[in-house]
């Protein structure tokens, strides 16, 4: 159980996506910095007789720095206020260069990713104000110069230079890994309403078709039962149709090493048994194909295929005693799907439902054009035209 007295936990991810190491971690770089500035600092006293030898102040600055690197990750900039301080009264009060600024590097890269960054700059400049200050004031480091103001700014400079140019590398892969997870999101969500308007336009007409049929059989079963057999045999055929296609369907969802769909996608080749389909259930359909008929891309004759199948299927469903007509009309540039009829027109309501909306998705996605509504004299018309890539007919 946590006491009071026990630290806040740390936090499990920084900017950028940044996990704090843990304690151990954070114990071992302390201790090696230590290790290093400091013995190498001794080392390099050496050779610095002209610089303040080291006594016990000396010893305390260089020891501060890796000690205040222990909180280094749960207070950024205070960790770096603190390990600035020392580095300034150290080098100010002339004792001997080494690497005691290696303490400061840590800081400053801690400061920068971890979500201090404007700290860090602020830190930086007010830092090398302080110690120029402090020169000119105590008279134990060299004077400043030109040369050594240009050295020590463009050494703090290159660390936080460093520090930025790991930061914005990190954010670029953290964006691309963004932005390939919202691109498959985005293909997934295309992928669940391209299925879900393939179901409904196979199960919608088929059932429509199979429940006008049973209807039919129902109804002449006690006054008419030889003629009922006709009624049958269409919905055994649509009920096949509807299997059949809904294998077609499902093979979408197949994985890659599987083998390929054993029945052909639907297209306008199947126009002729589409309109016998419906021609069973007791709806009059004529269909019209002008122009010369030529392979198309595979997404522009299903997308035909299925506005028809859809259309025949509302009329068969909303239109009440009514007949149908279907023109396809093939151009230079696009494709014409007309479906006409001449029943009782749209619902009171005016909703088109999921079967016109789906027609919409499928002309959009094509960047086609889609009309629906009353067509003069009464009835109702479907007009779709989606345009043909010549350079890509036939392709997939």
């Amino acid at each position: 159980m946590r006491t009071s007295s026990e630290a806040p936990a740390r936090p499990e991810r920084g900017l950028f996506g940044i996990v704090p190491p843990g304690r151990a971690t954070d114990v071992a770089v302390a201790a090696l910095t230590g290790v290093v500035q400091i013995g190498l600092t001794i080392g390099a006293s050496r050779n610095q007789p002209d610089r303040e030898p080291l006594d016990l102040l000396a010893f305390l600055l260089l020891a501060v720095g890796p000690v205040a690197l222990l909180w280094r990750w749960r207070s950024p900039a205070g960790v770096l206020a603190v390990v600035t301080a020392s580095n300034v009264l150290y080098f100010a009060l002339g004792y001997p260069y080494g690497p005691a600024w290696l303490a400061l590097i840590v800081a400053f890269w801690t400061a920068v990713t971890g979500g201090a960054r404007r700290a860090a700059w602020i830190t930086a400049f007010v830092g090398l104000a302080a110690y120029f200050a402090l020169v000119a004031l105590v008279g134990r480091a060299e004077p400043a110069t030109l040369a050594t103001v240009a050295a020590h700014t463009s050494s703090l400079l290159l660390v936080l230079a460093v520090a930025e140019m790991a930061i914005a590398g990190r954010q670029r892969r953290l964006d691309a890994e963004r932005t390939r997870a919202e691109e498959a999101r985005r293909r997934a969500g295309e992928e669940r309403m391209r299925i879900a308007r393939e179901l409904h336009d196979v199960l919608a007409h088929n059932i429509s078709l199979i429940n006008v049929q049973a209807g039919v059989a129902l109804h002449l079963m006690d006054e008419q039962p030889g003629q009922s057999r006709s009624a049958l045999q269409a919905i055994k055929q649509a009920s096949n149709d509807a299997l059949g296609e809904l294998r077609s369907v499902l093979d979408i969802l197949r994985q890659g090493d599987e083998a390929p769909p054993r029945a052909p996608a639907s297209g306008l080749a199947s126009l002729d048994r589409l309109v016998a389909g419906a021609e069973a259930t007791g709806l009059p359909v004529s269909a019209k194909v002008e122009g010369t008929p030529r392979p198309l891309p595979a997404g522009t004759d299903l997308a035909a295929f299925r506005i028809v199948q859809e259309s025949l299927t509302n009329v068969t469903r909303h239109a009440g005693p009514a007949s149908a007509t279907v023109l396809v009309r093939y151009g230079d540039k696009d494709l014409m799907v007309q479906v006409d009829d001449d029943g009782r027109g749209p619902a009171p309501n005016g909703s088109g439902g999921n079967g016109i909306r789906g027609m919409r998705e499928r002309v959009a996605a094509l960047g086609g054009e889609l009309t629906t509504g009353p067509r003069p004299g009464g009835g109702f018309r479907v007009l779709a035209r989606l345009p043909i890539d010549p350079g890509e007919g036939g392709q997939p």
